[in-house]
C-alpha cells in the first residue's frame, strides 16, 4: 500500500521519528488485556515474538466506572505495567508530552475514545486507536475531523483483521463472504455491535473492502442470548453476511468466488496480537496506513446502519 498524500502531510507534522533508539510508546487506558499483551512483546527482548525498536515507557490509567469488566481491571493492568515492565504511570494525558513518540489509545470502552483522542491529538503524536474507533458514528467522524485539524496520522483496527483465519479464506476474486463471531451486548453502547461485534465486522471488511451500500439486520433471541444476522450488499453487486453469536461463540469465515468456495481454517488462531502489533509498529515507523481512515469510518457506518435496521424491525437500511 502506498502512502497517500494526506498521510505524507501528516508525517511532516508528526515526524521525523527516532533512529538508533527505541521509539517510546505511551498507552492511554489500562482496562484491557491488550496493554499487557502488547507490552510483553515490545519490552521483553527474550519474548519469542519480540518486536525490536519500540518500547512502552508511560501509561495513563483511564477506565469506565459503569462497566464492571473495565472498572475491575484498571488497577491490575496498571500495576503489572508499572511493577513488571517499569512503565511510568501518569495521571494526565497531557503528561505524555515529551515522554513518548507515539500513542496507543487502548480504552476498552469506545465511548471514551473521542474525549481521550481530543486530548491526545494536542500532543501531535501518531496514534493507534484500538477497536472500536468509537461507539457512535458521530464520535467517529469527530475523531477524524480533530485528527485532520491537528495534522495527526492515525489508524484503528481489530486484531481479527490481520489474523490467520481471514488470510485462510482470501481468493483472487470474491463475490461474497460470510463471517461470524461473538457479539455480546454491553448495555451502555448505543451501537450494540461496537462492543464486541466489531470483530466479525472487521473480518468482513478485511475481505470485502469498502463500498457497502445497504444492510438488513435480522435479530434473533434476546439481548443476552441469541443470534443476529446482518445481510449486506455492496455497490458493485457483491453480497456478504455477518452472524453475531450471543452471549459468546467462535469465529469463522467462508468466501465465495465465481466457481469456488473456501472455508476458513479451523487449525489456526483467529486473531494474533503479534500480527496486529507488526502493523502498528510499521505504521509508527513508516506512516503507511494498513487500513485507510475512510474504510475504518465505513465500518462504524455499517454498525450504525445495522442498529437502525434492527430498530426498524429488520428493514433494509442504507449506510449514512
Amino acid at each position: 500500500m502506498r502512502t497517500s498524500l494526506s498521510v505524507l502531510t501528516l508525517l511532516a507534522a508528526t515526524g521525523p521519528w527516532l533512529s538508533g533508539a527505541d521509539m517510546r510508546l505511551g498507552i492511554i487506558g489500562t482496562d484491557t488485556s491488550h496493554v499487557v499483551a502488547f507490552t510483553r512483546v515490545l519490552n521483553d527482548p527474550a519474548n519469542p515474538d519480540h518486536i525490536s525498536g519500540f518500547r512502552v515507557v508511560a501509561a495513563v490509567k483511564g477506565g469506565s466506572m459503569d462497566i464492571p469488566s473495565s472498572k475491575s481491571r484498571v488497577e491490575e493492568y496498571a500495576g503489572e505495567l508499572r511493577d513488571k515492565w517499569k512503565v511510568e504511570i501518569l495521571s494526565e494525558i497531557s503528561a505524555l508530552a515529551g515522554k513518548v513518540d507515539a500513542i496507543l489509545l487502548e480504552n476498552v470502552d469506545g465511548r471514551t475514545h473521542l474525549a481521550n483522542a481530543r486530548q491526545a491529538f494536542l500532543l501531535h503524536k501518531p496514534m493507534f486507536i484500538d477497536k472500536p474507533l468509537a461507539s457512535t458514528l458521530e464520535d467517529a467522524r469527530q475523531i477524524e475531523k480533530l485528527a485532520a485539524e491537528a495534522k495527526v496520522a492515525w489508524f484503528s483496527a481489530s486484531s481479527l483483521r490481520f489474523g490467520e483465519l481471514v488470510a485462510s479464506v482470501r481468493m483472487p476474486e470474491m463475490v461474497g463472504v460470510t463471517v461470524w463471531g461473538p457479539g455480546p451486548i454491553e448495555e451502555h453502547h448505543a451501537l450494540d455491535l461496537s462492543w464486541y461485534g466489531v470483530h466479525p465486522v472487521e473480518m468482513l471488511y478485511a475481505l470485502m473492502g469498502p463500498g457497502c451500500e445497504t444492510v438488513t439486520r435480522t435479530a434473533g433471541g434476546t439481548d443476552a442470548s441469541g443470534t443476529d444476522v446482518i445481510n449486506c450488499k455492496w455497490k458493485d453487486g457483491r453480497v456478504g453476511s455477518v452472524r453475531v453469536l450471543r452471549p459468546n461463540g467462535g469465529y469463522g469465515a467462508i468466501s465465495f468466488g465465481p466457481k469456488d468456495v473456501k472455508q476458513g481454517r479451523t487449525d489456526v488462531p483467529p486473531f494474533s496480537y503479534v500480527l496486529l502489533l507488526k502493523q502498528i509498529t510499521k505504521f509508527f515507523e513508516t506512516g503507511v496506513l494498513p487500513v485507510s481512515n475512510a474504510e475504518t469510518l465505513e465500518t462504524i457506518a455499517f454498525m450504525d446502519a445495522a442498529q437502525r435496521s434492527k430498530q426498524a424491525g429488520g428493514a433494509p437500511t442504507k449506510l449514512r
